[in-house]
């Protein structure tokens, strides 16, 4: 199969670039959108790799995000001291512009002593409060403060229901979300456009894809963001065919549903069908903003095209984007990718040289930094940075940690895996599967299986991906007996293995030439789990039957 895509011919077996009509059709079509808000939230969003990327555009209260909070939170203090000095605050537009304030600028404690001030607390005042909460995502208090406005007999308007259905979406209520609709319905209120976005949102974060697509059907009026929600919606399922359907059948298309169908394709897998949106963007000169750059670079990536990614970088520097944080850390995440790490320290130093150590940053252009230098085999120079990052206090996430452990096992550093490890229990950070997995891995690389045995030990739930660990560890030391037993209780405990939990347990018994164990294993893959036998278990099949 053939691919032909930004003027490049590609090729399923063979992936290559070559110079394109790309810097042409894109030539002062890109017009960088300015910053807003609602952009940095689409890119934060994008980065934490949130289910649903479409956000409810609705009246609500927004959180600042100004370094200096002391300050926003001593004007609102002197304004409500002026407000309070000259009795306005007994007005109640004059009360809710400032208790809009105080939640505003995350002062909760005053929010709420002003809330119990207010006498005659209407709809407004109640919402105000309520979308703070939701803002935070503190969805129980959100919840309760809800119940307390009904139990005062206040009635909730669109906005109120809006951020409380936003609510039951971050809690995963389906059936409190189902009650509010069937609510909203009995009480005959007016449902426009908005409102059953919200409905609409809800039923796709929520999981529940027939009601979702039962009410999109039903709606007189679609705009942009419903079209955008139903086919998030079916992207979340899994169900390409049908979003790219809905997509082309779509009278609105803004940049939003171009680079939520991007993130779409790419997550399900679909990283070519991707390329060929973004070939298509070019095509109709699209303006670009920051998150399709990013995206477009994470494209990039994936498909390790280092040719199209320097063409796009190209493009930023002469718009002058480059000093943008997430560009920068997306142009830093390609370079390492693509093996070009020079060219990350590049951006990386450029960074930090242009006053852009910013807390976010400190995670984002730090750890593919770290996990690159492994990637490309020097692991000494990921060390190097990590230390310099505890030396500076700077934030370590655990993606950078699991990065650290794996190459204390490339390098076999025993004490630093260890004192890693201390590091990690200190700062006390949660440690997840994938990280439990790498320190087991570390320990039996670097030569102590005692300590491969305790974190083990130590891991209360227990996935595939720990269990498989164990047995590499004890089948990389000749324990084959102790592999098998650790694969035994695997089953025991209702653990399903996998394809590659079988070749660590077939590698153990090739270690310690154990061959009616080994068949027995090799035909339990098929007969019990149902998995066709790949070339590495052939491999430790033959090699056991050699031994």
């Amino acid at each position: 199969m053939r691919w032909s895509c930004l003027g490049t011919k590609w090729s399923s077996s063979n992936i290559s670039w070559k110079p394109s009509c790309f810097d042409a059709l894109v030539s002062g079509s890109i017009n960088l959108i300015s910053t807003q808000k609602c952009e940095i939230c689409q890119l934060q969003s994008y980065y934490e790799y949130n289910s649903s990327s479409f956000a409810i555009e609705y009246p609500k209260i927004t959180f600042s995000n100004s370094q200096n909070d002391s300050a926003d939170n001593t004007k609102a203090n002197i304004d409500h001291a002026k407000a309070v000095k000259d009795g306005s605050i007994q007005l109640l537009q004059v009360a809710n512009y400032v208790l809009s304030l105080y939640v505003r600028f995350r002062n909760t404690n005053q929010a709420n002593k002003l809330l119990e001030e207010i006498p005659n607390r209407n709809v407004r005042t109640w919402t105000i409060f309520i979308s703070g909460f939701v803002q935070k995502r503190e969805a129980g208090l959100a919840l309760e403060l809800f119940r307390s406005m009904q139990r005062e007999g206040v009635y909730p308007n669109q906005f109120t229901l809006s951020s409380i259905l936003k609510c039951c979406s971050y809690v995963n209520d389906v059936q409190m979300g189902k009650g509010i609709h069937g609510w909203i319905l009995r009480r005959g209120i007016e449902l426009d456009t908005a409102l059953e976005n919200s409905i609409l949102d809800y039923y796709s974060k929520c999981q529940a894809f027939d009601y979702a697509k039962r009410l999109f059907e039903l709606m007189t009026e679609k705009d942009t963001l419903s079209w955008n929600i139903i086919i998030g919606a079916y992207l979340q399922s899994g169900d390409i065919e049908k979003s790219l359907d809905l997509f082309e059948l779509s009278p609105f298309k803004d940049i939003t549903s171009w680079n939520s169908m991007l993130t779409g394709q790419m997550r399900n897998g679909f990283e070519r069908n991707a390329l060929e949106l973004l070939y298509e963007m070019v095509k109709i000169k699209l303006e670009f903003n920051r998150l399709t750059f990013s995206i477009a670079l994470a494209l990039v990536s994936s498909l390790l095209i280092l040719e199209l990614g320097r063409q796009i970088h190209g493009h930023i520097f002469r718009l002058g984007t480059c000093n943008n944080e997430f560009v920068s850390n997306s142009l830093i995440n390609m370079y390492c990718k693509c093996g070009e790490m020079e060219k990350a320290l590049a951006i990386f130093r450029n960074m930090h040289l242009g006053n852009l150590r910013m807390q976010n940053s400190n995670i984002f252009s730090w750890s593919p930094i770290v996990s690159g230098f492994i990637q490309n085999g020097r692991s000494e120079d990921a060390l190097k940075f990590f230390r310099f990052m505890i030396h500076e206090r700077f934030e370590v996430d655990n993606f950078t940690l699991t990065s650290i452990v794996s190459a204390c096992a490339n390098i076999g550093i025993l004490e630093l895996g260890r004192q890693t490890h201390a590091y990690i229990q200190k700062i006390g950070h949660k440690l997840d599967s994938f990280f439990c997995s790498s320190l087991i891995d570390m320990y039996s690389k670097c030569g102590s299986l005692d300590d491969a045995w305790l974190t083990f030990g130590e891991t209360n739930k227990r996935n595939n991906v720990i269990w498989t660990s164990m047995i590499y560890a004890c089948a990389l030391h000749g324990q084959a007996k102790e592999a098998i037993r650790v694969f035994e209780m695997m089953i025991h405990e209702g653990t399903t293995p996998n394809e590659v939990t079988f070749v660590g347990v077939l590698t153990a018994c090739s270690h310690s030439g154990l061959l009616d164990e080994g068949l027995k294993y090799f035909r339990l893959m098929k007969e019990a789990y149902s998995l066709e036998p790949k070339a590495e278990h052939f491999t430790c099949v033959l090699d056991l039957g050699s031994k």
